[in-house]
């Protein structure tokens, strides 16, 4: 784990304990969608409400800085409309609870929790979400935690049409760690980000592992893709360091650096990236890593392995580092 990484953690886990022991702060049960609604309306900075094993049908809005606490047998049902849960405050934390049917409306932003603009100190734990919009969705926000999800979207739709297990844009310094997250679109995706940290997360089912686009001084390491189209997407990024993940049973690509600068890919596991129907005249064959367009990336002690092409690379590739890597049983 790199400094940056032990910083953000450390911030995290002080927020944590913070939300954990407010001041003056009541606890609140209950057991139905009206008295959930009631108390998010009532409840006070700090207060805590706990949800009884109970079916919470409707869209429900979180405007106060508060913890929400499920357990087994708590179901927030939005009944195929809109967002589930909406976390419009700083300083909240929600876990505990399932989530489903919520909307599948992308460009209404449909989410199983959406957190919206200008908030901070969020924190997402132990959540079982099953939906066809995005899993987890915030823009424009900082500090967020999200940790131990099972998030899970529509097999039935094209993998185009749905939403991202979670989706950040415009986030500054989001730790995203030991999720599972399959049948989405993209497993994380990260656009216009800054500071991120994606660690020890599954990844099955999906077109990619975790998709970069505008983003940097990224790190994520850990993790493991697997029958996805590709496993990690770093896209006109700046100073993502990519370390000691895996990514197995794609048929694009292990690795994607488009247009990308300052990367450091070091220590990944790529293996049987095969294409059953690739051809070598179409320039469409599974590969470890392809590099496109992209300059002055570090590419060392990477395993390159049973794949249709170890190393494929267009669009130029000047400046790039590339040594101390394992090459072994690719076609090419």
């Amino acid at each position: 784990m790199s400094k940056m990484a032990v910083v953000l953690l450390a911030i995290m886990l002080i927020v944590s304990a913070t939300l954990s022991n407010p001041l003056m702060a009541e606890t609140w049960t209950v057991n139905s969608t009206a008295s959930l609604q009631q108390h998010l309306v009532s409840a006070s900075a700090g207060d805590t409400i706990v949800l009884k094993p109970a079916r919470y049908l409707g869209n429900f809005e979180v405007n106060t800085p508060l913890q929400l606490q499920g357990s087994a047998g708590v179901v927030i049902d939005a009944q195929g409309i809109g967002s589930a849960l909406k976390v419009a405050a700083s300083n909240v934390s929600v876990n505990g609870l399932q989530i489903k049917n919520w909307g599948s409306d992308l460009y209404e932003r449909d989410a199983g929790i959406l957190v919206l603009e200008q908030t901070a100190n969020i924190h997402l734990t132990d959540n079982n979400m099953q939906g066809d919009g995005f899993g987890i969705r915030a823009d424009n926000s900082r500090a967020l935690h999200i940790s131990r999800n099972q998030i899970s979207g529509n097999a039935k739709l094209h993998v185009l049409d749905r939403g991202d297990g979670i989706h950040l844009n415009g986030v500054q310094q989001a730790m995203i760690e030991l999720n599972r997250i399959e049948y989405v679109r993209d497993g994380v995706y990260i656009e216009s980000c800054k500071g991120s940290i994606v660690a020890n997360n599954d990844f099955s089912q999906q077109q990619y592992g975790i998709h970069y686009m505008y983003s940097e001084q990224d790190e994520a390491f850990g993790n493991h893709s697997e029958n996805v189209n590709g496993g990690y997407a770093i896209m006109s990024s700046k100073s993502v360091y990519l370390h000691h993940n895996r990514a197995e049973n794609a048929s694009e690509y292990g690795v994607l650096l488009n247009i990308t600068n300052g990367a450091r890919i070091e220590f990944n596991v790529l293996k049987n990236i095969h294409n059953p129907h690739g051809q070598e005249s179409l320039g469409n064959q599974g590969r470890a890593m392809f590099i496109y367009g992209a300059l002055d990336n570090q590419i060392r002690a990477n395993e390159f392995s049973d794949s249709d092409i170890g190393i494929a690379m267009a669009m130029g590739g000047e400046k790039n580092r590339i040594y101390e890597n394992n090459f072994i049983n690719n076609l090419t």
